[in-house]
């Protein structure tokens, strides 16, 4: 299976040895699901994109099977859905990386690239992928807004721009401004779990991206000398 990366040059290496856990995890999966992607996962959608996702990390069934980010779990059907519903999406989602399923104006940058075991990384192993979500971020000069699924994220994001946690808590619907002029909005993780539990409805979602849509156009992104007001 080859997969190719919007940001190439950016992406860890396919046996990227980083992180000793998941390094066992990833070639546990090897071998009982010698067909699956089991590599980390690159970003996914355009590159030229006014609004970024950053994840949190590949689910086993999801995207550590399919090789693209949120495709072929739960949170997949609901982030892809509002995507369409907001325009930023082009042709149909049908959880598979042939489906033809392309982004406009929008693309997924996880803050870990590798499948942890219970969906859990480590705070090492966060630190060990930061690099490539950063050189990812920097990568991304027309990106206005970033909106961050869930907590690791939210942190990662921030950690990005060189700005101290506690000065900035994570909320769902929370709008912080970036040291660079972006926007970095705050949502619950589009997971089976939190939606299952009412902690995140699609209408909740979708008020994330209309925030997203009426910030835009007020700021200049990364390259900004002034910040937004």
């Amino acid at each position: 299976m080859e997969i190719d990366s919007p940001l190439p040059g950016t992406e860890p290496p396919r046996d990227c040895p980083r992180c000793p856990r998941l390094v066992a995890f990833r070639r546990e999966c090897q071998a009982e699901y010698p067909d699956w992607w089991n590599a980390p996962v690159y970003a996914f959608g355009d590159p030229d994109a006014w609004l970024a996702f950053a994840g949190l990390a590949p689910g086993k069934h999801g995207a550590n099977r399919t090789g693209r980010p949120f495709t072929g779990d739960y949170a997949g059907d609901l982030l892809f859905a509002t995507l369409a519903e907001f325009g930023l999406g082009n042709g149909r989602y049908d959880a598979r990386i042939d489906d033809g399923l392309t982004l406009e104006g929008a693309i997924i940058v996880n803050s870990v690239k590798c499948l942890p075991p219970q969906n859990k990384p480590t705070p090492a192993e966060i630190a060990n992928c930061r690099p490539f979500f950063e050189t990812q971020l920097a990568a991304l000069p027309k990106v206005r807004v970033v909106i961050a699924l869930g907590r690791i994220a939210h942190n990662a994001t921030l950690r990005a721009a060189g700005m101290r946690l506690a000065a900035f808590p994570f909320a769902h619907g929370a709008i912080h401004i970036l040291s660079d002029g972006r926007y970095l909005i705050d949502s619950y993780h589009c997971s089976r779990y939190n939606t299952n539990t009412g902690r995140l409805t699609a209408a909740m979602f979708a008020d994330v991206f209309r925030t997203a849509i009426a910030l835009k156009d007020q700021t200049r992104g990364p390259n900004s000398s002034t910040s937004p007001r």
